[in-house]
């Protein structure tokens, strides 16, 4: 069999890294600042801020949905959403003149500091992240796929990276960073040094952008990695007296569901709840525990508004492994399973990676334009020649 060269690996390993270096690069960018979105949201946007001077408890979001119906009488408040404690939390609520908003609530004074009603920064760079704001039809989305074949190509040049770049683990021990001896070797140690010490993030990236990738697969497939929560049963529905045509208040309130939640996890932190959104829907809970790696939605439970039945839960425990996956992927794709400390140590290789596929093209480029202008060169030589004879 014969040996395949170290330069068919170098030219492989330039052809699936560079074509697509202005996309792979974007896309770097993109997810390196949804990294630290919720904080840059903090820095520029005062009402964002969950100041709380005095020291005081958070209140719970049910009665923080409360505080913003009695504001709204006329707004229907559908579910919220919590951050960190230095942010406020999100209340969704639609309005006569509202058909989308967010109310921006103080979780500590109970002040709503602002109404949101078009897409926030957070919203933003993760749909930009995530699917270039290519439009949805149905369950799959154009830019979620493109996004997500970016995995292959990364994985595919960390692999001939590796097998281009020998003895690559000396970089651990002895990095070489020659700058006093031109532009192309500085570019190429800067792109061997960073591969190197990048190789941990490159693989993570790479897994769970394949991750994702099989997870659009299944949406676009119509097949459930969780189950569906059933409808409630029409026998189960309260009776309403011929002409009244008045929505029957749920028996089981909001801040019930949300005790009985925290009574069957007791280390249960709502993250994002939903109210139903008709008699047959039932109050859905998402929230995080005491779990480093998982997302903060690992466990999830359907509750009856009329019967206060817990029709289904899920957490760690019962979870099967493609489940487990997609609790595990969020946190490692965006750094989040250690506070601000982990997002920093993301943003930095983040910025790094985004600056690999920016050298690589200049490395590619630099071999390209001197081999032309040789090419041109030995033209015009042999031009000048063939003039002379």
């Amino acid at each position: 069999m014969a040996k395949v060269s170290n330069r068919f690996w170098f030219m492989l390993h330039g052809w699936v890294s560079l074509p697509i270096w202005l996309l792979f690069c974007f896309i770097c960018l993109t997810g390196t600042i949804a990294v630290l979105s919720h904080e840059i949201t903090w820095l520029t946007n005062p009402a964002s801020r969950a100041l709380n001077p005095d020291n005081l408890a958070a209140k719970p979001v049910s009665e923080l949905m409360t505080i913003v119906e009695q504001a709204h009488p006329t707004a229907a408040v559908t579910g919220a959403m919590t951050f960190e404690p230095y942010l406020v939390n999100a209340i969704m609520l639609t309005d006569v003149d509202k058909p989308y908003a967010i109310a921006y609530v103080n979780q500590y004074t109970g002040e709503i500091q602002q109404i949101n009603e078009g897409m926030t920064f957070i919203g933003f760079m993760r749909s930009l992240h995530s699917w270039l704001l290519f439009p949805w039809h149905g369950s799959y989305s154009v830019g979620y796929y493109l996004v997500c074949s970016m995995a292959l190509f990364m994985l595919a040049s960390l692999v001939t990276g590796l097998i281009v770049y020998k003895r690559f683990w000396r970089s651990f021990f002895a990095p070489k960073l020659r700058i006093n001896q031109g532009k192309k070797t500085l570019l190429a140690d800067l792109h061997k040094l960073s591969g190197v010490w990048s190789i941990w993030f490159i693989a993570i990236m790479s897994l769970t952008g394949l991750w994702y990738l099989v997870q659009a697969i299944f949406w676009h497939a119509d097949i459930d990695i969780e189950p569906h929560a059933p409808l409630i049963a029409v026998e189960q529905l309260p009776f309403s007296p011929k002409g009244d045509t008045s929505s029957p208040i749920p028996s089981v309130s909001f801040a019930q569901a949300l005790t009985l939640a925290q009574t069957r996890f007791p280390d249960f932190q709502p993250n994002y709840v939903m109210k139903p959104e008709h008699n047959r829907d039932m109050y859905h809970l998402s929230g995080g525990g005491d779990y480093i790696f998982y997302d903060q939605n690992v466990y999830n439970l359907s509750i009856n508004p009329w019967t206060g039945e817990v029709a289904s839960a899920s957490s760690p425990e019962t979870m099967t492994a493609m489940q487990t996956i997609m609790h595990l992927a969020d946190p490692l794709h965006y750094g989040t399973l250690g506070g601000i400390w982990t997002k920093m140590i993301w943003f930095i290789f983040g910025l790094i990676l985004s600056g690999m596929s920016i050298t690589g093209f200049m490395m590619w480029g630099l071999r390209h334009v001197r081999a032309f202008k040789a090419q041109k060169s030995d033209d015009l030589g042999a031009q000048i020649l063939g003039e002379a004879r």
